[in-house]
């Protein structure tokens, strides 16, 4: 470390010199004229090489100990949107989703690969499904979804405040859009049951959604955009509501729909039977469900343990660099005897 104070002995003393010039002093004048101590890091090849190998030295445990984490993490993945659509209207999905006569009634099988420790999380996941837009976002109420009736401005809930002269309860696109597919699951002749309950987060339950506001004229209009609310259930006790109703930022998208809190065994098969309801046909979505597992760090991802060892990898990279750098060319001192004194 250098101290620059040289200056400052030096102006403080011409001010004290001048004849009839008021005495200038104090933290806040010497702070004005840059006159403060200053440290001044001497950034040595010594330290700049060790502290880009300690760099490494943490990452790259931490990256192996998340990627562990990751890979411990069992999860099924099964898309049925196409598979689950008869081979007559594959040729016009939309018509085949929109038509209530014809039974939207599935099958599918999924294997497990390996053995899954409850609780084993349910979710539906849907691709290139903008739930970010600008105007689908903002199309809600949230004093409405806390207060009810008690608060009569749903404006922001435009196109969908109102309907037959009534309002609407809860208002707005982001709610009228509500995942409506559902599935049941067995193993063999058992039934797997799925826990809905404590799918949503403690908060939004609590603090967001109230305890006496329930579900008043929804999906009563011509157009029904997806499921249905009990009207005797508050909304507060809805929960794939308020799963739904936290939108997600990327156009790809997992949402939890329960979790089945028994254990599987490798090689099982899991039979899914669902209603392939929802429509993503027309704007080319897709719709996967997705068992999986968990681990202290949370689901399968295994972008955070790769992104460790890449930072890692890249600062050791540029510590052995440097040493080489270093013993190539040296840095030469400019202080052959030592540090010069500075004298105040």
């Amino acid at each position: 470390m250098d101290l620059d104070r040289g200056s400052s002995s030096t102006s403080s003393t011409s001010a004290r010199a001048t004849p009839g010039r008021p005495v200038r002093h104090g933290a806040l004048y010497q702070f004005t004229q840059q006159n403060l101590p200053a440290c001044k890091p001497v950034l040595t090849p010594a330290a700049v090489i060790s502290t880009f190998l300690l760099m490494g030295l943490i990452f790259i445990p931490v990256g192996i100990v998340t990627l562990r984490a990751s890979y411990s993490v069992v999860e099924i993945v099964d898309r049925y949107d196409n598979d689950c659509v008869p081979e007559e209207y594959r040729g016009n999905k939309v018509a085949y989703v929109k038509d209530d006569s014809i039974p939207k009634n599935c099958s599918r099988f999924m294997k497990v690969p390996k053995s899954m420790k409850a609780p084993i999380y349910v979710y539906y996941q849907l691709d290139n499904y903008y739930q970010n837009h600008r105007r689908y976002v903002k199309s809600r109420s949230d004093r409405q979804l806390l207060d009810g009736l008690g608060y009569n401005d749903s404006s922001s809930c435009r196109p969908l405040e109102s309907s037959n002269d009534l309002p609407i309860v809860p208002c707005g696109l982001i709610a009228w859009s509500l995942f409506n597919d559902t599935y049941k699951f067995s193993r063999g002749p058992s039934e797997l049951k799925v826990n809905r309950k404590g799918i949503a987060w403690k908060s939004d339950r609590n603090h967001k959604f109230g305890k006496h506001v329930y579900p008043l004229n929804f999906q009563n209009g011509t157009l029904t955009g997806g499921a249905k609310l009990d009207p005797s259930i508050p909304l507060s006790d809805q929960e794939d509501l308020i799963v739904w109703m936290r939108t997600a930022a990327l156009p790809t998208f997992r949402k939890l729909y329960g979790k089945i809190e028994e254990d599987l065994e490798e090689d099982d098969v899991i039979t899914v039977k669902l209603k392939n309801n929802y429509n993503t046909y027309s704007f080319g979505g897709k719709k996967k469900i997705v068992l999986s597992t968990s681990s202290w760090l949370g689901g399968k991802n295994d972008f955070l343990g790769f992104a460790n060892l890449f930072v890692g990898s890249f600062s050791i990279l540029i510590s052995i660099i440097f040493l080489l750098l270093h013993v190539k060319s040296p840095r030469q001192s400019l202080w052959r005897d030592g540090p010069p004194l500075i004298l105040e």
